[in-house]
């Protein structure tokens, strides 16, 4: 199994413009299979050419995609894969097909596409969608939410546990139910636990392994250029990286 990430998930907000919806997008060959957990948002595509074309990967190439579930920062890509199976709960498509639009994360238009899109594959309960990949129930941030494991050691949490302070502290930031939130965070820990190399790619953090407690892989990338002179020329970088804790 080859794990190939393509963008980084990020645990903030704007302050003044809403979610940035920065999520994780990973890539894993596995077998004969080439997998893309989360497809990320509009704002993501130049990024994901690049990284794609860096490992050389064509978008047709990927056979299957796995969506932890219907919001855009997470799913409004699964368009640019055209040979892909879309692998997504049942409950969740049900949930987000029938909804009028609202002022929400969620992109009706892409969730209707996907209800009659013959690629599209629904998971309804636990257990194993195809070789080597099982999907796990984690309602709460919405009604349909999964959790995927990969060849049993990467377990990709989505948005039922976006970061490593919801997995420390059980409480969630976004949820439609916060019941189903705390329980789904205590599934994914005991998913997490079960095998001590397992790798886990939050939907909103760096990949993390649990050594008594969840510890960083890799050093959080993340910064903004801004314009504000009166050429091009002239810009201001921001690190927001700046002061955060990678133990």
């Amino acid at each position: 199994m080859n794990i190939l990430p393509l963008t980084q998930g990020y645990p903030g907000k704007s302050t003044q413009h809403g979610g940035l919806g920065w999520s994780s997008v990973t890539l894993v060959r596995h077998g004969d299979r080439l997998i893309l957990a989360d497809t990320g948002s509009f704002g993501m595509r130049s990024l994901l050419a690049q990284r794609l074309a860096a490992y050389g990967v064509e978008p047709g190439e990927v056979t299957d995609v796995l969506l932890t579930h219907a919001h855009y920062d997470h799913a409004a890509n699964y368009l640019l894969f055209p040979a892909a199976n879309v692998w997504v709960g049942a409950a969740e498509l049900e949930w987000a097909a029938g909804r009028e639009p609202g002022f929400d994360p969620l992109p009706e238009l892409y969730a209707a596409d996907l209800a009659s899109n013959p690629r599209t594959r629904r998971v309804s309960g636990d257990g194993e969608i195809f070789p080597g990949v099982e999907a796990f129930t984690a309602a709460g941030h919405t009604p349909g939410s999964l959790v995927f494991r990969v060849g049993g050691s990467v377990l990709f949490s989505g948005d039922a546990a976006k970061n490593r302070a919801e997995l420390l502290g059980g409480e969630v930031d976004m949820t439609l139910d916060r019941d189903a939130s705390r329980a789904s965070v205590r599934k994914i820990l005991d998913l997490w636990r079960e095998n001590p190399d397992t790798l886990l790619v939050p939907g909103h953090d760096v990949p993390m392994r649990w050594h008594d407690r969840p510890v960083y892989t890799d050093t959080r990338r993340a910064g903004i250029r801004s314009w504000f002179g009166e050429d091009l020329a002239a810009t201001t970088e921001f690190d927001l990286t700046e002061g955060e804790d990678h133990r």
